[in-house]
């Protein structure tokens, strides 16, 4: 067991487990919309999390000029060259997949693109709105591979579902920063939780629990899509779950590990 939990460290502070996370989601999306997830879609996704999240990290651990105080900086310091090496060819990798990858979902992927980049460009001077606009990217961006394309008329249950998923997402980073606040003062790095402290990060936590505890009662109540609302609703018990034991979870960033790994949840679904 102890191996075990070492190695799934190390595919945590590679993001590898979020890479998963981010492909399983994309099948469940493709299942809630009737569409065949091909491949190179899914290797088109994959890659280009793992980059946005591996690029993300290099530039924080380049910023630092110290030691950082967290385990995932620390990794991304000691590793450096070998990661921008491997970003680097990812990069590549990419560009040759998506050749392959369907008109839509590559055009779209495009404007996606073009987002992130807005984004990463914008982060410095709007910092207060980091957390948000990667789950709200992190959203499309596993919705891109099956929305684009699909035949299904969407209603009102289904911007539900999304919409319930976006604040799981939001609420996984809220709760990340919130458990990596003194590291990330010691780092002068920018979070929500730093921006505006324990309290209010507190109170955002707590409305969205409220939130998408909200939708799953009116999707249950209509009894639309109620299988997938379920997982979504798994999902956000246990990131509730984890703020409410927090003291137990901060333990050996025990968080960090069952966080990421909700997302690996909707493989219900698909079962």
């Amino acid at each position: 067991m102890h191996r075990f939990a070492r190695a799934y460290r190390y595919v945590n502070l590679l993001s590898l487990d979020i890479v998963l996370g981010a492909m399983v989601s994309a099948l469940f999306f493709g299942a809630v919309l009737q569409v065949e997830i091909r491949v190179y879609g899914l290797i088109a996704l994959g890659l280009t999390v793992w980059i946005i999240y591996t690029a993300d990290h290099l530039r924080d651990a380049h910023n630092i000029r110290k030691s950082a105080a967290t385990p995932r900086h620390r990794f991304h310091q000691q590793y450096f060259k070998a990661l921008l090496i491997a970003a680097a060819v990812a990069v590549l990798l990419n560009a040759i997949n998506i050749i392959f990858i369907r008109k839509q979902v590559f055009v779209w992927g495009m404007v996606l693109a073009v987002g992130v980049s807005i984004y990463l460009f914008v982060q410095r001077y709007l910092k207060f709105l980091k957390e948000i606009c990667i789950a709200c990217l992190y959203t499309c961006g596993v919705l891109l591979p099956s929305i684009t394309v699909t035949q299904v008329e969407l209603t009102g249950a289904h911007y539900r579902l999304i919409v319930q998923f976006m604040l799981v997402a939001l609420l996984n980073l809220l709760l990340f920063s919130w458990f990596d606040r003194e590291g990330d003062e010691q780092d002068k790095q920018n979070s929500f939780v730093t921006m505006f402290g324990e309290s209010t990060t507190r109170t955002c936590i707590i409305v969205l629990i409220a939130a998408g505890f909200a939708l799953t009662l009116v999707s249950w109540y209509f009894q639309e899509l109620t299988r997938a609302v379920n997982v979504v609703a798994a999902m956000g018990t246990v990131l509730t779950v984890i703020f409410v034991f927090r003291k137990t979870f901060a333990t050996h960033d025990y968080f960090r590990l069952v966080g990421d790994a909700v997302f690996l949840l909707p493989l219900l679904y698909l079962a």
